[in-house]
């Protein structure tokens, strides 16, 4: 037995590996907070051989405890290898006192009798509310007021802003358009769809799909706020264009107060969901023309570089000449006019191959625009390509601007052949025939022949005969078989109910690649497309005439058990909830995913016709 432990211990300090990564010493805090909320502020070193902890100097906030000092060890065993960790944690608990933003200095700690210092933390403190709303303790970015069902929400316990970076711009020059959530309530969905905006060329900025609240004190109210959506517009007209107001309803938790006293003690009667109707503000933007457009304009609004390269200005005829022109900078950069090259009238020009690398964000739309341009000497001599110009509206200055490239002086000697010129051709374009020259005569292919004895004739042979009645019988053979086809597919309605199932499988398998890319939004509405899609095509209902209600009426005449027709619709509104309901994304898409496909075949099992 003992030398079983001294076996087991001897195995365990061999593999057994000690973090012995750079000493780290961070500050945690809540970013804002309401003036009278605790918070904690905690110090945190990633190793336990540690002294001399020297707490910062706190101003602007009552320290209500501290420094309470506790320690934090882990274990962890993967592929047989053991690795352990350790911390300590200094936790102040503070409690602020006035509005304003405060900046908490960086502590220090010794460790191996060296001193190392903590990053500093900067707190926002809200004034308190001055109508009596609930405050989110700790900087909570989560939580919201909870209300009593029956009771009225108000436009001013959720309501949505929408702001513009500019009211008054020049055409083509970006904007900003922000949508902000403000909310006291218990926010559970709220469906957003942005109305084509005629006038302007619109991009949405990609944001977190995990929405976070933030607290922010607004009109005297402290409120979780919500960055919704984002949206980079391009005005394509003139004067005043308008963005509409949007009204959509917001699905709002409200608690439900229970009757029995032991439900109420346990989960307080449980919740409700009602739904706010939120109109957003309508937003006017003035849009100044531009001034006398220039000869050359490229069409670009911003802040725009240009610069060129060459691959060789030593070449040789029939070798291939590319010019790579890039754009760079933050504007219209979709809609840049492509500069054109003067290349020599002796040479074979190509069209360009245009890559773009956009970034959209909310500084705007930035990025590159790669040219690049082929042509082929055919002729030998010394040339010249002149400098490309690029003109575009310099939004810094309000005046257009001119950018040259510099020109390239070519020297093209004789060559024989193609040279390489066929292979970077075939890499470049997509051009299904190019000119092959240097080759002015083909050679005739010699080789044995074969000459036929006179009076052997394929005429009037067996396989002659067959090689007419084969085809006739084949042709006939598709003509009833088309025929039989089309008289089928003339009845639209069975058709299509014949394929509803294969229609809707096909979907589910979009949605289930969806689903490995975790792309969220494109999942709900690849689901929701497979099974309003399903029954519209079983029960031959254009899908504009489907309803909640008259699907289940439909369904009871077709005998389908009422219990299915519970869990169908029952699926659709667990897909319509789970898009925009909090909380493991993951998970909640496995299960409408699982739910969707199971209902589907139960259902294609139950109807008939």
């Amino acid at each position: 037995m003992r030398k079983f432990i001294f076996f087991l211990l001897l195995t365990v300090s061999a593999i057994r590996v000690y973090a012995d990564g750079k000493a780290t010493f961070t500050a945690e805090a809540p970013d804002v907070v309401v003036s009278g909320d605790q918070f904690r502020v905690e110090f945190t070193v990633n190793t336990t051989d540690v002294s001399n902890f020297r707490a910062p100097s706190i101003k602007g906030f009552d320290v209500l405890m501290g420094p309470a000092r506790s320690q934090r060890s882990s274990t962890q065993i993967i592929n047989g290898k053991v690795s352990s960790s350790s911390s300590i944690t200094y936790t102040f608990t503070l409690m602020a006192d006035k509005a304003g933003t405060y900046t908490i200095p960086a502590a220090s700690i010794d460790v191996d009798n060296k001193k190392i210092f903590s990053n500093s933390v900067t707190i926002k403190v809200l004034p308190p509310d001055q109508n009596g709303g609930n405050n989110s303790n700790n900087g909570s970015s989560s939580s919201s007021r909870a209300q009593i069902a029956g009771s009225r929400i108000t436009d001013k316990d959720l309501f949505m802003t929408v702001t513009a970076s500019k009211t008054t711009v020049h055409e083509q020059e970006a904007i900003l358009l922000t949508y902000k959530v403000y909310t006291l309530v218990n926010l559970r969905q709220l469906p957003f769809k942005m109305p084509d905006l005629k006038g302007f060329l619109t991009q949405e900025v990609d944001l977190p799909q995990q929405k976070t609240y933030t607290m922010e004190h607004y009109k005297g109210r402290n409120y979780n706020t919500i960055l919704w959506s984002q949206y980079l517009l391009f005005p394509q007209k003139t004067g005043k264009q308008e963005i509409p107001s949007i009204t959509f309803d917001a699905i709002v938790a409200q608690q439900q107060v229970s009757d029995d006293p032991f439900d109420a003690f346990f989960n307080g009667g449980g919740y409700i969901e009602v739904k706010k109707r939120i109109v957003t503000p309508k937003v006017v933007i003035n849009v100044l023309p531009l001034p006398a457009k220039p000869a050359g304009f490229s069409g670009g609004v911003g802040e725009f570089n240009i610069s060129s390269a060459i691959n060789s200005t030593d070449v040789k005829t029939n070798d291939a000449v590319t010019i790579k022109l890039t754009i760079s900078g933050a504007g219209n950069m979709k809609l840049i006019k492509t500069p054109e090259v003067k290349f020599p009238q002796d040479f074979e020009i190509y069209d360009p191959k245009v890559t773009n690398n956009f970034n959209i964000s909310q500084a705007g739309l930035t990025g590159t625009q790669t040219i690049e341009y082929l042509a082929i000497p055919r002729h030998a001599g010394n040339f010249t390509i002149p400098p490309v110009e690029f003109t575009y509206f310099d939004l810094k200055t309000n005046a257009y601007k001119t950018l040259k490239t510099q020109a390239y002086d070519l020297k093209v000697a004789k060559g024989t052949g193609s040279g390489n010129a066929d292979q970077i051709i075939a890499d470049f374009t997509n051009k299904e025939s190019v000119k092959v020259l240097g080759k002015d005569i083909r050679f005739i292919k010699l080789g044995d022949t074969v000459l036929t004895p006179k009076g052997d004739y394929f005429f009037g042979t067996v396989a002659y005969t067959l090689w007419y009645i084969i085809p006739l019988i084949l042709f006939i053979v598709l003509v009833l078989y088309f025929r039989r086809q089309a008289v089928e597919n003339a009845n639209v309605a069975k058709v299509k109910t014949k394929k509803a199932n294969k229609v809707a499988a096909k979907r589910m398998k979009l949605a289930g690649k969806l689903l490995t890319e975790n792309k969220k939004n494109e999942f709900y509405d690849e689901v929701l497309k497979a099974l309003w899609g399903y029954i519209s095509d079983k029960l031959n209902i254009p899908v504009s005439q489907l309803s909640k209600d008259n699907i289940e009426a439909e369904l009871v005449k077709y005998g389908v058990a009422d219990e299915l027709i519970k869990e169908f619709i029952s699926a659709l509104n667990e897909c319509e909830f789970a898009r925009y309901a909090p909380g493991n994304e993951s998970e909640a898409m496995d299960k409408v995913y699982s739910a969707a496909i199971d209902v589907i075949s139960k259902m294609e099992n139950s109807i008939k016709h």
